[in-house]
């Protein structure tokens, strides 16, 4: 069994799981190979003028992984370590996430190497801008479209639907999904990750003979997925009992009010101090006594440094690659559940999607509309690789694997190759 881990052995890890998966499958050599591999990949490299008249030249990537189910979509995200296999990694993922919840999507995955805290807004635009120049010829509603990842967001995406537009000499409003409302985005946005998350931990926890009615949690990671999944949590009786941020973490046994804590992390961007907490580390955090910890922060959070101190029976992977390789392995001689990332951050895939229809059209949902089809659509996902896990009596991140590669593959060969 394997997991996906941090940004430097990520695409050899990813590999390594569609390895295992084909395996099992009994697939083809050749159709092997060519899931192995990214269709196409791109690398940008482009000036940006900052506000004091200095140039500077920032690199990125966009990569398709495979477009045999319909046109690519994944995230955009602005982060200093990105590479080419970080970013060959998500686009992997992507691809399984969307054949899992059986939306007609390839995956795709992009980004610029940035570190987006030193730059101002109007930099920030201007890099935005570029990169989707430099990108464009990938780019549209019938080929990819983009998404928010890491330290972007629905301005982002406004950003680039604009420049998009532009070149066009008119709006296509489904040229990318994440968009604010009021340019074509969709409701449900902002809990669509956290919700899918959410569908999935309360069914992972009924098949352990647990419900979410006053489970004890832990978050780890607190920004718009966290906070937002900390809350649905809480409305389904479950009580917060410690939170992480990416440098500090802070916990109460008698439950963390989860408004609180969001607004002070608005307001002081870290969640340390939150009052009628005690302060913790993050290595501490895993620690804590409780039903589910919930991964919604970087990659590789629980490694084999610290996986012996995590006391959950349950481990939800609400970001990408929240367990290591290593950790993966532990967790499940323990007897630990993990809820893969795959599954678990699918909401995010389906709610994307829902976005790219009503934009192309020019239809739109009401909230309950989409909420209601997003819970049902999870839900089978969730059932399907439960049943597949069952059967097989392997772990669930490898039955997700054999669910997601079986029907890329079928795809792949309905079609055929190309001439």
């Amino acid at each position: 069994m394997t997991s996906s881990t941090t940004a430097n052995g990520i695409w050899t890890t990813t590999q390594a799981e569609l390895d295992e998966a084909a395996e099992r499958l009994h697939l083809d050599e050749g159709m092997h190979r060519v899931l192995r591999v990214p269709k196409r990949e791109l690398t940008v490299n482009f000036p940006v003028t900052h506000d004091d008249g200095r140039v500077d030249v920032y690199t990125g990537f966009r990569v398709h992984h495979n477009v045999n189910r319909g046109p690519v979509s994944g995230g955009v995200r602005y982060v200093p370590t990105l590479d080419l296999d970080e970013v060959r990694a998500l686009a992997m993922l992507n691809t399984w996430k969307a054949a899992l919840v059986r939306i007609p999507f390839g995956g795709a995955a992009g980004g610029v190497r940035v570190n987006p805290r030193r730059l101002s807004e109007n930099e920030r635009q201007g890099l935005t801008r570029r990169y989707a120049t430099e990108i464009g010829i990938l780019l549209g509603p019938d080929s990819d479209i983009p998404s928010p990842d890491v330290n972007t967001g629905s301005q982002t995406m406004a950003w680039i639907m604009d420049t998009l537009s532009m070149h066009q000499g008119h709006t296509v409003a489904a040229s990318v999904i994440g968009k604010p409302l009021a340019i074509g985005g969709t409701r449900g946005r902002r809990s669509a990750t956290a919700r899918g998350a959410l569908r999935c931990i309360a069914s992972a926890s009924r098949a352990g003979g647990r419900e979410l009615t006053g489970a004890r949690v832990v978050v780890q990671g607190f920004g718009r997925v966290g906070m937002t999944l900390a809350e649905e949590l809480r409305q389904a009786g479950a009580v917060i009992i410690g939170v992480g941020d990416d440098r500090d973490a802070v916990a109460n046994p008698d439950g963390i009010d989860v408004k609180a804590a969001t607004r002070w992390m608005r307001e002081h961007d870290a969640i340390r101090d939150l009052p009628d907490t005690e302060p913790m580390t993050k290595a501490e955090l895993f620690a804590i006594e409780c039903d589910v910890v919930a991964l919604a922060g970087l990659q590789g959070e629980i490694t084999d440094a610290n996986v012996d101190a995590v006391q959950a029976p349950l481990v939800a992977e609400v970001a990408n690659g929240g367990t290591t390789s290593a950790a993966d392995l532990v967790l499940a001689d323990r007897g630990i559940t993990v809820i893969p990332d795959i599954i678990c951050t699918s909401g995010g895939t389906v709610l994307g999607y829902f976005e790219w229809v009503q934009d192309v059209q020019a239809f739109f949902w009401g909230e309950e509309e989409i909420t209601g089809q997003l819970d049902r659509i999870v839900d089978e996902a969730m059932a399907e690789v439960q049943a597949i896990a069952s059967a097989e009596r392997i772990d669930l991140r490898a039955a997700a694997m054999m669910v997601a590669v079986a029907r890329v593959a079928e795809a792949t060969t309905l079609r055929g190759l190309y001439p």
